[in-house]
This record gives C-alpha cells, structure tokens and sequence, in this order.
C-alpha cells in the first residue's frame, strides 16, 4: 500500500526516465498504457522502503547459524519481544533477510515536533534512529524526554533552527527527544550523537548501530548479489575499482577465505579510510586500499612508450610476478620483468610496482566496477532535486572505468559491472557500447540468478537480455506487512518478495577472451 506520494523529480528529469521506460522497444512488447503503468509504479515505489532489511555475515569470523541466533536475540530486545523471523537466504548462504513491519497507520502523531533532513529521513525509514546532525528544525518547547513526532523535508525548504514548519513533509513516526530544542541548535559545539530516539516508527526495521560490527554487514540484496555473481576464488588477484565503503571489497575477500589479493581503489580519502577500517573489523587480512583515481589504474606511461616504438608486449603471471616478452613486427626482440626490458640492445624501464597502481595491463583474475552512477534506484527516496545534466554526467565517466578494467583484465578473467540505478543510459546501454567497443568481451550467464531480465531498448537481443540482471522494485504491489501476515507467511514466498521488492539495481558479467 502506497503511503508516500511518488519520488518528487524535477520535469526534465522524470520526462528523461519517461522515455527511457517508454522506448519504442517496450511499447511494441507491452503496450503504450501498460508501459507507462509500469512507469508510474517504479516511481511510486521509489519513495518507500524495501520489504526486507538485508544483513550479510562476516563467514570469515563466524557461522550464518551462530550470528542468526544472536541476531534474533538482538531483535527480541529492540522489538519488546514481538516474533519477527529471520531467515536465510536459499541462494546466497551468507545472507539473512529480516522482514519490515509496516505501514503501521495508527500511530497518533503528537504536538511536539521534530523536522529532519530528506538524508536522514530515508535512513530512519530503513530504521535508523535520528541523529542530532539531521535535525533542521524542532517545535520551541521542545525538551528532552519528550514524546515527539518525527517529520522529514523531502523539499529541503525548511530552514535551519525553525520553529514551526508548513512545508511539504512527510510523517515518519514518533520518538523520545535525548536533547532539548535548546541544546541542539544553542550553536555552542557541534553534536553528532543520537537526538531522537525512535519508538513508533511508521515502518519498523531493526537499527543496527555498533550490533555485531565484526559479524554482520548491513547490505541491499542486489549488492550481496553482486559479489557471488564475480565468484572470487582462493588465491586469485581481484581488483575492486570503485570500492567505498567496502561493503564488496569486504564480501570478495570472505567469499574468498581471506586466501589471495583483494585491491581496493577509490578517490576520496577519508572513504579508503573507511575501507580499511572495516576490513581490520572483520578481520580480514588479504585488502589493501589505496586513494587513487580508478580512470588512472593503468600504467599508461609504459604502454605509451612501448607504442611510439611499435613494441608489442605480452605479460606472463605466476603469483605476484609478471614477465614482459618484447615483440616487434610479430618477431621476439626482447625479454624481461615488469621492471625493466630488453629491446634492441637497449633497457626498458617500466618503473612500475605491480602491487601499488598504477597497475601494469593484464594484472588482475577478476575485475568489480560497481560503477559511480545516479543512484536513481536507492530506497526510500522521496525528493530528488538533481537536474537532468547531472543524472546524465556518469555515463562517460563509467566508459573510462570500463575501458581501464578492460586493459587490466587477465586473458579469461571475469569482469562484473553494476550500479544501483535504473536509467537504460547507465545499464543496458553501456553494456551494448561495451560488447561493441571490446570485441574479445563476450557477455556471460550469472549466478544466482535473482533479478529480472535486462530492458529493451539498447538494441541488445533477447538472449543477451537474459543474461543480465535488473532489479526492477515495479514487479511487485507494495507491501502491508505486520505480526499477523508474517505468521501466515510461507517462507518460500517471503524470499520471493524479497528478491523482487529491494532497490534498483543492474548487473552486466563479461569473461575477457583473449589480449587487447
């Protein structure tokens, strides 16, 4: 049942997705009315919570079974006893899926209140409880230990330290004040612990605010999916290319027994921070996470020189040690390491320490590009203000990425793509320019095998349809789920909700079939 209204788009933003979902492809297969209901769901469905909260053990540390028994336990204290299951997912054994109670509709809203940011308000939605950092404004008589009710400004239109706000907001449900009006906004120093703390909230998940920290990661199913999909391998070198925060980086190397070279690469910071803090939590020895631009990953200097003198190189991995044989016109002229060559009686210096990137070409088993993207498949989310040349910046930026994983891709490795968006441009599209662009890529099967088919409409066939994964949230009515319904429930019918109703995704797995 819809509660929310839809996610609030600028014009030229929704009539972009419009088309995208309304291409001629769809409406000769499905109808122009059918395809614009399907439209108009999605949209709907956007502004509202996934129907299950997703945790992936840390299989490293412990067991799906004993982490499951101290979850439930957890549960029972936060849900005052009530019977929530937990269960485990058939086809991805080291996730558990936690089902989300709600609407819940008569909750009575009370005088006091509280207004947060549409950031905030989307985290309280997935059970998070508000932090004083959120709060944009609070009713003037508000102390703590009150009862008050929590409001989220979807528009941004409130301003900070208001009184009363009239705007659009969105009910969120209600709460205990730790701080009063006074404390939060006095401007003295700045607070970043919990303000308030949600008791009644209009969809009731667990908070899992330091539960568990080295035995559970908090995950949306396709992410968890993601990972599976790549199959790391014991032993084997695998590049995770845009990695923050870790959620994937941290899945490849226990799904690999924490056996072989998990790299880890992103831009920012204080994000590679946040890598390795959550590698060192699940005590997990094989990441190394470096702060480096992943456009930039490939030795490029190297490849360059090599060029302007038509050489030709072909690099040969045992372990952590490349060969280098030098060719010219198809003949052997030289041999050597990925540290110097020989060619023509001269030295090649490659200058380049395979363990830190930049990275020689054809260095990795297996590549993950969870590519930066519009994020336009996130849930709840119930505002987005971007314009149009934003939501259409990342496609050449994932190209770049792309074409780099693709260099630094070992003859037969795997490469996965993914992002948590729902645009054709961003998906269906990029795989179409991929298989054009890298002829020696071929698209393959995954497994598992949760979400739909791709979209037509990038010209890709039915059978390459089939061979990516789209979670498409529009599949399914929106859920009224409480105590009762649970009881009744099969399982196997929960776990079948809870494939289809998670955020947006796409996955896209090629095998690289020869040197580029």
């Amino acid at each position: 049942m819809s509660i929310f209204p839809k996610i609030s788009l600028r014009l030229e933003v929704e009539n972009y997705l419009k088309a995208g979902f309304m291409n001629k492809e769809i409406v000769s297969a499905l109808g122009k009315q059918e395809a614009e209901r399907k439209f108009e769901t999605l949209l709907n469905h956007l502004s509202h919570p996934p129907s299950f909260t997703t945790v992936r053990v840390n299989t490293h540390l412990a067991s799906v079974q004993h982490v499951k028994n101290l979850l439930f336990d957890e549960l029972q204290k936060q849900f005052n006893g009530l019977s929530v299951p937990i269960l485990q997912h058939p086809d991805l054994q080291d996730v558990l899926l936690i089902p989300v109670i709600g609407p819940r509709k008569n909750i009575k809203k009370q005088q006091c209140e509280a207004i947060v940011g549409a950031q905030c308000g989307n985290a309280v939605l997935r059970g998070a409880h508000v932090y004083v950092p959120g709060i944009v404004s609070a009713s003037k008589f508000m102390k703590a230990g009150d009862i008050i009710s929590v409001y989220s400004d979807i528009k941004g239109k409130c301003k900070k330290g208001a009184k009363e706000f009239d705007g659009t907001k969105v009910f969120l449900g209600n709460g205990i004040s730790e701080l009063s009006r006074k404390e939060i906004f006095n401007g003295l120093r700045e607070l970043k612990g919990i303000g308030v703390r949600m008791t009644e909230p209009v969809y009731l998940s667990p908070s899992f605010d330091n539960i568990l920290p080295s035995y559970i990661f908090l995950q949306n199913l396709p992410s968890a999916v993601v990972t599976h999909v790549l199959d790391p391998q014991p032993g084997e070198k695998i590049l995770d290319l845009c990695a923050a925060p870790g959620g994937k980086t941290t899945h490849i190397a226990a799904l690999m027994h924490d056996q072989g070279e998990v790299i880890a690469l992103d831009k920012i910071s204080n994000k590679v921070e946040k890598i390795k803090q959550n590698a060192l939590l699940l005590g997990l020895n094989s990441i190394r996470a470096f702060c480096f631009d992943g456009t930039k990953a490939l030795k490029l200097d190297m490849v360059k020189d090599a060029e302007e003198v038509g050489i030709q190189c072909w690099y040969f991995h045992s372990g952590s040690k490349t060969a280098v044989l030098v060719f010219s016109r198809g003949k052997e002229e030289g041999q050597g390491d990925c540290t110097a060559s020989t060619f023509k009686g001269k030295t090649w210096k490659w200058d380049c320490d395979a363990g830190e990137p930049p990275f020689l070409p054809e260095s990795f088993d297996r590549i993950l590009l969870d590519a930066p993207c519009s994020g336009m498949g996130q849930r709840p989310n119930m505002a987005c203000s971007w314009t149009l040349k934003e939501v259409t910046s990342y496609q050449p930026l994932q190209r770049k990425l792309f074409t780099v994983a693709v260099k630094l891709l070992k003859p037969g490795g795997v490469l996965v793509y993914s992002t948590c968006t729902i645009t054709l441009a961003e998906n269906e599209e990029q795989v179409a320019w991929a298989l054009t662009a890298f002829p020696d890529l071929q698209l393959q099967p995954q497994e598992p095998q949760i979400g739909g088919e791709g979209m037509m409409g990038a010209g890709l066939s039915f059978e390459q349809l089939k061979q990516l994964q789209r979670f498409d949230p529009s599949v399914v009515p929106l859920q009224d789920t409480d105590t009762d319904s649970l009881r009744d429930a099969r399982i196997e019918d929960m776990i079948w909700l809870a494939n289809k109703d998670c955020i947006g995704f796409f996955i896209a797995k090629f095998v690289k079939c020869k040197s580029t």
